[in-house]
């Protein structure tokens, strides 16, 4: 191994270019693409020692035939619906098609089956009173109870801001919002998730954004507002998934499938039970299945037309600043991971000063920011690549990031439409002072969501 200006290099096995070091990142070569997915090799290694465990016979030849029709029909689905997104440009608009109409065909069965519930146990109550039926109609009505459509997904553990705590912060978003043509949220909630989303509670629709600091930390003011104009984009772009009719619809089964799984290691009468249930589980897991690739079109171009608004709301550039952090999430999470590691071996030492400032947290978002200003260019371009190999995936609800930076570059570039000043920022993060080192004991504490 060599130095150069920019650091250690060594000369790579397959090609024999000169390749850089950097011994906290995946060292590939840019010119024949040795190892830029050493994950793609782990994990067929993996299946094949699995297999080799089961004694059964390993192919060389990859994926199985099912398996390869499903990466190719992903990737064709993928492809048109970048080609249509970058064709239509700045006129794109969200549309509902067949698959969006049946999903919501289905969701509205699906609740059917729940109302029939309630409706039948309240039956069996007024009609069968001092009967038989009704036990009947309390065990409907149980199941009704069990089974209700959830309208809002469960909590986090993040520390909710009210507007009198952060008024700074609630202004910006109310900004952004206008900008995108919808309105503000209702509650803020900051946690120490590596990443951020919006959604609806309750019959009136409350919005509550969640913002996860260590996403927030790595990012410069004007990527934070295109994070901001993105995930208020996605009120108003088609995103079925996200919708109260679909969405509880989603939740609803999920349940429903919690509840029908086989008991693991199952007494007699629990055998019975898990063969009564086997019928009702293949039809839940079915609907399930079907519903939510019903939504996945939807779902990924709603990505492509939130991005569209992060870039007219931040400006192009700050949204494609944004992708870019996007690609190494896994390095913020391997970091903080660390400094919980870190900070539970150093509790563990009789010497209790220094032990006692990891354990709170002191610097650690000012670490964080550095470690990310130092990851290397060509992490990020090993990053794009794998996602160009990997291509999409049958089940993802998010299209591959560089093709989402490659929309956003396909056309004219777009002015800030919302700018955050120095002093502003300097504001918000006075609002934000108290929660930031809450969430950063809690990682240094108990590790990463």
């Amino acid at each position: 191994m060599s130095t150069a200006v920019g650091g250690p290099i060594r000369p790579c096995p397959e090609c024999g270019a000169q390749i850089p070091v950097d011994e906290r990142f995946t060292v590939w070569c840019a010119s024949c693409d040795w190892n830029v997915d050493p994950g793609e090799h782990q994990e067929k290694q993996e299946k094949a020692k699995e297999a080799e465990r089961r004694g059964r016979r390993t192919r060389p030849t990859g994926p199985g035939r099912l398996e390869e029709a499903r990466r190719a029909l992903a990737r064709r689905h993928g492809e048109r619906l970048h080609a249509e997104v970058t064709r239509d440009g700045a006129d794109l608009r969200a549309r509902r098609d067949g698959a969006s109409v049946l999903a919501y065909v289905i969701a509205l069965a699906v609740h059917g089956v729940t109302a029939a519930l309630l409706f039948g146990g309240v039956a069996c109550l007024v009609w069968g009173w001092g009967s038989g039926l009704m036990l009947l109609g309390a065990v409907l009505l149980a199941m009704a109870v069990a089974l209700r459509p959830r309208l809002s997904p469960p909590l986090g553990d993040g520390t909710v801001l009210r507007r009198a705590d952060a008024p700074e912060l609630y202004a910006l978003v109310d900004e952004v919002a206008e900008a995108v043509g919808t309105r503000g949220v209702d509650t803020i909630s900051v946690g120490k998730e590596i990443n951020a989303g919006v959604m609806s509670r309750g019959l009136r629709g409350r919005r509550a954004l969640d913002l996860g600091l260590p996403l927030w930390e790595v990012l410069t003011p004007q990527q934070r507002v295109a994070l901001l104009g993105h995930e208020l984009g996605h009120y108003g772009n088609g995103d079925t998934r996200h919708g109260r009719v679909v969405g509880s619809a989603l939740r609803s089964l999920a349940t429903w499938r919690y509840y029908f799984l086989p008991t693991a290691r199952p007494s007699l009468v629990e055998m019975i039970v898990n063969a009564v249930y086997a019928v009702p589980l293949l039809l839940v897991q079915g609907t399930l299945t079907l519903l939510d690739h019903l939504t996945l079109r939807a779902t990924q171009r709603a990505e492509y037309l939130a991005d569209r608004e992060a870039a007219r709301t931040a400006s192009t550039e700050a949204a494609v600043g944004l992708m870019d952090r996007m690609l190494v999430l896994d390095s913020i999470d391997v970091f903080l991971r660390r400094e919980s590691n870190s900070a539970a071996l150093a509790g563990t030492r009789s010497a209790r000063g220094n032990a006692a400032g990891a354990r709170d947290g002191d610097g650690l978002w000012t670490r964080l920011a550095a470690h990310m200003a130092s990851v290397p260019e060509h992490e990020y371009e090993r990053q794009r690549r794998v996602g160009a190999r990997r291509g999409h995936s049958v089940d993802s609800t998010h299209p591959p990031t560089h093709l989402r930076r490659a929309c956003l570059l396909a056309g004219p570039p777009a002015a800030a439409a919302v700018v955050l000043g120095e002093a502003r920022q300097q504001r918000i993060d006075a609002e934000l002072a108290t929660a930031r080192a809450r969430v950063a004991r809690g990682i240094v504490r108990d590790g990463v969501a």
